[in-house]
């Protein structure tokens, strides 16, 4: 028996890839298997290759595999695509109705199942999901009824006659795959998982639940790939919170909408990738010029201009520091973990309202869509600071304002609901005084660009940076952002054994940037490799301008639309150590 196996589903978008595999993780999810999953898909609707891959493993996994065990096509390109990832003896099921043949030198074993014919005879092609799920999942020699149970689950609103004829339609594919195969594969029997109970869910979706739990009540955006499923998470929970979800015009609306209700004292976020981030820039500004708060999540993708919408990059780092036109205080933090979605988007609610800034939460298409196993969330650690919100002002002597921009030893301002008695005040985009009265005195502007600027001075996040630096020496430092954290540890047990000392931080406090723990960590390493996805380097910049060991740092860089594997890692790691 063993440990972990990967499995991959391809065939042309919209012909059932994507429910195959959410049906079959789900079934291991119930099994108690950790799960790890990546998306191959296009930026169309109907037609173009896509494939879904699932790791899955009695231990814990953050990353994807280099290889494949079983393939399942829907069509000769999945083939031809897929089947270098197979290992020697690994297996492809593929429909019977194109004749599949495998490339030369693929050592593979093929199974040509009638999916389409079998599903044909049950009343409609559309069942050939069901009956490829489950001619692989035969192959495992899992138990049948518990992936009936997720068939139940996913058909069960259109009907008790649609549930058993895909339940009908998995058994036809099991049996004549076992038939073909002789029964199940030894050689890819999973060890039993340990039945614990796990949630498995995409990043977007804990970001969706973290901001529910922070008391998010309104979310103004627009759909755009890979940020729309934060929307429509948020579309179906948060009606049941006393909360709405706007979809605006554009995503200039959408921010202004934020500015707006925040002002107004309702929690309100939004989210958008590079190309409405772009859009939203002016907006930010106003944010940081009013300190007003507010939380954007940015789910990174292939750019510039429409790029990759639906492939892996991490190019909108210099953006989201740099973006706005001036200077105003801006926090940026990147999750790393789907466990990280959730507590972050709390912690940037609470960091938006203490610091009245915008906070920027960074994610990319691997964190944001790849649907991973997590552990169970704690609810109890959802504080809710609001940082200097008053009520029950003191009266104003006649002709006064309130203080709204008041000059404090930390930079930070009393803020109010519009509304409150004796909370009058003014709010404009041009340069103010204390109580928002337009002003263009030299020293004036002075004072307050420093206020506004100073008042995140000091500021660490909780784990800003996450550190696992075993070796008080090491050969090399790793240091990497987003979703790459999993990919990474896996290529250091690789170079352990070849007696490599490595250490790994994940930065996930972007900006302002965590200078002394990060120096520290250079301080530890002769050699030290930031790993990222875009072709210049951004994070490694980062690390340079604000920590120095410029003269050790090598950048390992992907940009082809792909997230790193563990192999390319581990090789590049070799290559520079």
């Amino acid at each position: 028996m063993i440990s972990q196996l990967s499995w991959k589903i391809g065939g042309q978008q919209g012909e059932g890839v994507e429910s195959t595999d959410r049906i079959f993780s789900t079934a291991l999810n119930r099994l108690g298997y950790y799960l790890y999953g990546y998306r191959h898909f296009s930026s169309r609707i109907k037609g173009g290759h896509t494939n879904n891959k699932i790791r899955i493993s009695t231990n814990p996994i953050r990353a994807i595999s280099d290889d494949l065990d079983i393939l399942v096509a829907f069509d000769q390109e999945s083939i031809d695509l897929n089947s270098h990832e197979l290992r020697p003896g690994g297996v492809v099921v593929a429909d019977a109705k194109f004749n599949p043949n495998l490339p030369e030198g693929v050592n593979a074993k093929l199974f040509a199942v009638p999916i389409t014919s079998i599903a044909e005879e049950l009343g409609t092609s559309l069942m050939k999901n069901m009956v490829a799920s489950g001619a692989s999942w035969a192959l495992l020699g899992l138990p049948i009824e518990v992936f009936n149970k997720a068939v139940e689950e996913e058909f069960g609103r259109k009907g008790p006659a649609i549930v058993e004829k895909n339940i009908e339609a998995v058994k036809r594919g099991s049996e004549f795959v076992l038939e073909q195969a002789g029964g199940p594969l030894d050689e890819f029997k999973l060890d039993p998982a340990d039945g614990k109970q796990k949630l498995f869910m995409i990043g977007n979706e804990a970001i969706a639940l973290g901001s529910i739990a922070a008391g998010c009540r309104l979310m103004s955006a627009y759909p755009i790939t890979p940020a729309s499923e934060i929307m429509e998470y948020l579309i179906k929970k948060l009606p049941k919170f006393g909360g709405t979800v706007v979809q605006t015009e554009d995503e200039i609306a959408a921010v202004t909408m934020a500015i707006g209700a925040n002002y107004a004292g309702v929690r309100t976020m939004t989210a958008s990738a590079g190309p409405g981030l772009a859009l939203m820039m002016e907006a930010i500004g106003l944010a940081g010029m009013t300190e007003t708060p507010l939380v954007i999540v940015n789910t990174q993708r292939g750019g510039p201009s429409t790029g990759l919408p639906t492939k892996q990059e991490q190019s909108d780092l210099n953006a989201m520091v740099y973006g706005t036109h001036g200077e105003i205080p801006k926090i940026v933090i990147a999750p790393a973990s789907i466990e990280d979605c959730f507590y972050d988007t709390i912690e940037a609610f609470n960091l938006a309202e203490e610091y009245q800034v915008p906070v920027i939460i960074m994610t990319d298409l691997q964190l944001s869509l790849g649907k991973q196993s997590c552990n169970t969330l704690d609810l109890n650690e959802v504080p809710i600071k609001r940082g200097k919100l008053v009520r029950d002002l003191p009266a104003l002597e006649e002709n006064q304002y309130f203080k709204r921009y008041e000059f404090t030893g930390d930079g930070i301002s009393p803020r109010v609901l519009p509304g409150d008695k004796n909370g009058i005040h003014h709010v404009t985009g041009v340069e103010h005084d204390e109580v928002g009265r337009p002003s263009e005195n030299a020293v004036n502007r002075q004072k307050m660009m420093d206020k506004r600027l100073n008042k995140l001075n000091g500021l660490t996040i909780r784990d800003a940076v996450r550190v696992d630096a075993p070796h008080k020496e090491a050969d090399l430092l790793i240091i990497g952002m987003g979703s790459t954290g999993g990919t990474i540890d896996e290529a250091r047990r690789r170079l352990s054994a070849d007696d490599v000392l490595t250490n790994h931080i994940t930065i996930r406090q972007i900006h302002p940037f965590p200078t002394d723990i990060v120096q520290a960590e250079l301080a530890k390493a002769k050699k030290v490799i930031v790993l990222e996805n875009n072709a210049t380097g951004q994070l490694a910049s980062q690390v340079k301008l604000y920590a120095g060991g410029a003269d050790k740092i090598k950048s390992v860089l992907k940009y082809d639309g792909n997230p790193f594997l563990p192999s390319e890692v581990y090789k590049a790691c070799k290559e520079l150590n």
